[in-house]
């Protein structure tokens, strides 16, 4: 059955799943790259992001990799696409990776601002989506051909799927660093009264893995 997933989404220790003043330089915001020391050195993001031969294996390699297992399509938040704000100034920005993003399937970008697709290599192509979540969702559930969707962030798109009851299973990363601002991926949302359990969790050097699974969302 497919599932829609977070999967490797970084937490600090204080809560944290990005830092503050996001901008050009700061993508995760200001501290907001120490969060991901876990993932960077893994031969799957090595694989992703500059086609290297090695990187690390085991548990962190582990998470990072089924995040990209049976994914069909992904929802974005805009402020994952870029630093932008308001009206598209720049039509010529395309997002932070590159020409080649991780993607490799359709992904839709939460927006208040219209914008045609944009299609970039390695099968990647931007949808922008101007209806809200449920009209992503959908858009994705059909883009994603009976694969799962992956809900990839920034914790504002994370809490309103979250509240909606639209999320079947969450992978978490809990980085042991502080970052002291920022914005708070639980914030203002009861997991436990919207039936999440705690199913997984795996410590490794640089991060604890925590897998949480909506009751009666297995994926059985």
């Amino acid at each position: 059955m497919a599932r829609v997933r977070v999967e490797g989404f970084t937490i600090s220790l204080d809560g944290y799943g990005a830092g503050p003043d996001q901008d050009i330089n700061n993508p995760l915001g200001v501290g907001g790259t120490g969060l991901h020391q876990w993932l960077v050195t893994t031969r799957t993001f090595q694989q992703l992001h500059s086609d290297a031969e090695g990187g690390t294996t085991g548990i962190d390699d582990d998470f990072a990799a089924r995040g990209f297992k049976n994914v069909g399509a992904w929802i974005l938040g805009r402020n994952m696409f870029g630093p932008v704000r308001g009206e598209w100034p720049d039509m010529n920005w395309k997002g932070w990776w590159g020409d080649n993003p991780p993607y490799h399937v359709p992904t839709f970008i939460l927006t208040h601002h219209a914008r045609d697709p944009i299609e970039m290599e390695g099968g990647t192509i931007f949808h922008f989506v101007t209806g809200g979540i449920h009209e992503a969702l959908e858009r994705a559930r059909a883009a994603a051909n009976g694969k799962d969707v992956r809900i990839g962030g920034g914790p504002a798109t994370i809490q309103q799927y979250l509240r909606a009851g639209l999320i079947d299973e969450l992978h978490i990363a809990i980085s042991p660093v502080l970052l002291g601002r920022g914005e708070r991926l639980f914030e203002g949302v009861d997991a436990r009264a919207l039936g999440y359990e705690c199913v997984q969790c795996a410590p490794t050097e640089k991060a604890t893995h925590v897998v949480l699974r909506r009751q009666g969302h297995d994926g059985a």
